[in-house]
């Protein structure tokens, strides 16, 4: 909600077009209430260390923490997002992530749980022995039918831009003309007739997210382009996720390993925040929740938790 009075001649703040509403599990997430998205990667061979919880006990034990320091959404992967590392069958993918889902489920009733694949069959078998409540589709709907699958279980789903990489391809020599801005072009075409696909398999809007998906198919200067237009991905009209915990265009950005990119992975949330988003995909939830609920109260969306200061005892 922007102030649109002029105090003294001065021109008033602008602020971004409040997001459209997003729910999920029976929870509302807007403007007002960000969602931040946990992350548990049931790998050995996530790209930042502390992600990795292969071991199922380690992986339970993340959740809890997450859900203790603010998490909202908990997206769980089975499959390395990069080339590096081995082959992963869609059999072995199933048995990483559906006994975690099963626990989390019973662990915590009310969390919204996301899966973070791009193959239906790990959607399927998911939802029937564990449910979800979100299909994170990071490969762009390589594989045809998972939208279907997510509209048949009564899931959300992420549309994401690859710039029509294949899964687990890091981009080499990616360009998106005309530069600079071709790569929003890009990604905004592809993220609106991706949402279209998904209204038009079953998906109720206010369930279909939409992703830049940074680093993905993307230079640093790319995801940087991307980032600075925020505002324009929320004008598809669909709720938007952000998942900029500690990637690459952070460490190259700053030159830092992933150990060290928090402070930029923060900086960059809250303009993504401030632009619009809603959700955010993250490894550090305690500092992610403390930035996007500020950021929400700047923009007039959030009232302050307290209101002691300089009111009368």
């Amino acid at each position: 909600m922007s102030d649109d009075i002029a105090v003294s001649g001065h021109v008033p703040a602008r602020v971004p077009a409040a997001p459209a509403v997003l729910r999920l599990r029976g929870r509302t997430f807007d403007a007002g209430h960000p969602a931040v998205m946990a992350i548990v990667n049931r790998t050995p061979d996530s790209f930042w260390s502390g992600s990795r919880h292969a071991d199922l006990d380690s992986a339970l034990d993340a959740l809890d923490e997450a859900v203790a320091r603010g998490a909202d959404i908990v997206d769980v992967g089975g499959v390395r997002a990069g080339q590096e590392g081995p082959v992963v069958t869609p059999r072995e993918e199933v048995e990483r992530v559906v006994p975690f889902l099963a626990k989390a489920r019973d662990r915590h009733p009310d969390l919204v749980l996301s899966l973070d694949t791009w193959r239906a069959e790990v959607a399927r078998e998911a939802a029937q022995e564990a449910g979800i409540d979100l299909v994170n589709d990071t490969w762009a709907g390589h594989d045809r039918d998972l939208v279907h699958v997510a509209a048949q279980i009564g899931a959300g789903y992420v549309v994401s831009h690859t710039g029509g990489l294949p899964p687990r391809t890091d981009p080499v020599a990616v360009t998106y003309p005309p530069e600079p801005l071709g790569v929003v072009a890009d990604a905004l075409r592809t993220l609106r007739d991706g949402a279209a696909r998904a209204v038009d398999a079953g998906v109720p809007a206010e369930r279909v997210l939409v992703d830049p998906t940074l680093d993905f198919g993307k230079t640093t200067a790319h995801s940087l382009t991307l980032l600075r237009h925020t505002e324009a991905v929320v004008a598809l009209g669909f709720p938007v996720l952000q998942a900029l915990s500690r990637k690459d265009f952070v460490g190259e950005t700053l030159d830092l390993p992933a150990d060290d990119r928090l402070e930029g992975t923060l900086a960059a949330t809250a303009v993504a925040a401030w632009l619009g988003a809603t959700v955010f995909r993250a490894h550090d939830v305690r500092a992610t929740r403390r930035v996007v609920d500020m950021v929400a109260s700047i923009r007039g969306d959030r009232p302050a938790a307290v209101n002691v200061r300089g009111v009368p005892a």
